[in-house]
């Protein structure tokens, strides 16, 4: 079957957080991390089917969902899981927060590598917990957690590891020695790890794959909750369907009580939209990992030939880290703005001499991205 990700579809004039950041200002949108493709044709007839049932009352977990969750996860990485691991969440963002909520007190503190995905550091912040930085170091063309320093720069105090693979926004892929190398670093500070791997499907470099932190040992199983999505992966994020996977009943009892009262169940259609992509979207995946592996390529080709600028090929994600120390200016974001592209600003994830490029758009958007780019690059010289 193909599948046409160079169609166009205009999302400025609707409900798109993306697109409406820049209103009629001619921007081009390069930054929040959903995509411009239309969801699998599954997902769209599964919603279709029950809106045509026509009652939206409040709606229990379907079986469904939970049997192609642990159907997925063992085909695809060998994780066998149990379904009363699995808790239901209309968001990984709010797993990221009731982690640290649940697992901290006021006076412990959380750790996480920098540069991270913003709302890491947002529910340290919002938690009030203090939170460590282990900073990310280029290695091989990959970004690594430096673990060698880590010892030194904690209290003492810290209860939670927060990791994120794959890494967003450096787009690593986590090998077994590295993640081994985490886990060891949690024994030996008695740490309990939130690990998001959200986009642990959208792998674009051949020969990579995706080892949940869980399945490691049991030991990391004991202590870990891993949290997942088909939203980043679907282009379905907007209908909020996500997943903590959680093996220890005391750490699964304590996420479940931190949530009762503030965080609601999820949408009946998010629910019916989760399990239509991953019972039926893996063509559609395939095509569109190809599709964004080109784009990966071209960009970072292009980024490479410009002065000022360089870029690692990320592993995974459509998200491309872009060192613009380079170019001189005290603010790339705002500079690449007033050249009409829209990233997101480097500093959000803890290093401003950056900006994030989303590529998971048409290849015509992302020749006009460049083009724009290289106009922007020719302007400083």
């Amino acid at each position: 079957m193909a599948f046409n990700f160079d169609q166009w579809i205009d999302r400025r004039h609707s409900d798109s957080l993306k697109w409406h950041k820049y209103g009629d200002q001619d921007v081009l949108p390069l930054w929040v991390a959903d995509t411009d493709f239309r969801s699998p044709e599954c997902v769209i007839e599964a919603i279709k089917q029950r809106a045509e049932h026509g009652v939206f009352g409040y709606g229990d977990t379907p079986s469904g969902l939970i049997d192609i969750t642990i159907s997925r996860l063992e085909q695809r990485y060998g994780w066998r899981i149990q379904p009363e691991w699995i808790v239901l969440l209309p968001g990984v963002v709010c797993g990221l927060n009731l982690s640290v909520r649940a697992f901290t007190d006021s006076e412990q503190s959380t750790v996480a590598p920098a540069p991270i995905y913003p709302p890491f550091r947002a529910a340290a912040k919002l938690a009030e917990r203090a939170q460590i930085s282990l900073p990310l170091r280029l290695e091989g063309q990959r970004w690594l957690m430096d673990l060698h320093t880590a010892p030194e720069r904690l209290q003492g105090n810290e209860r939670l590891l927060m990791l994120c693979n794959p890494q967003n926004p450096g787009g690593t892929v986590y090998r077994r020695s590295e993640l081994l190398a985490q886990l060891a670093f949690a024994q030996q500070h008695d740490l309990i790890v939130c690990s998001d791997e959200i986009h642990c499907d959208l792998l674009l470099t051949p020969g990579v794959e995706h080892i949940p932190f869980a399945t490691l040992s049991e030991d990391a199983a004991q202590r870990s909750i891993t949290l997942i999505s088909p939203s980043k992966t679907f282009n379905i994020a907007g209908l909020g369907a996500s997943m903590a996977i959680i093996p220890n009943p005391e750490l699964r009892k304590r996420f479940k009580q931190t949530r009762q009262g503030i965080v609601p169940g999820v949408d009946i259609l998010a629910l019916v939209a989760a399990e239509a992509a991953w019972r039926g979207g893996d063509d559609w995946l395939a095509a569109q990992i190809a599709y964004l592996r080109a784009n990966r390529d071209r960009l970072v080709e292009q980024v490479n030939a410009l002065p000022g600028l360089s870029m690692v090929a990320p592993e995974a994600t459509y998200l491309g880290w872009i060192d613009a120390s380079g170019l001189g200016v005290d603010n790339p974001t705002g500079y690449f703005e007033q050249h009409g592209l829209g990233f997101s600003p480097g500093h959000d994830f803890g290093d401003g001499r950056f900006v994030r490029f989303n590529f998971g758009c048409t290849r015509a958007t992302l020749e006009e991205a460049i083009a724009r780019l290289q106009r922007a690059i020719a302007a400083r010289r």
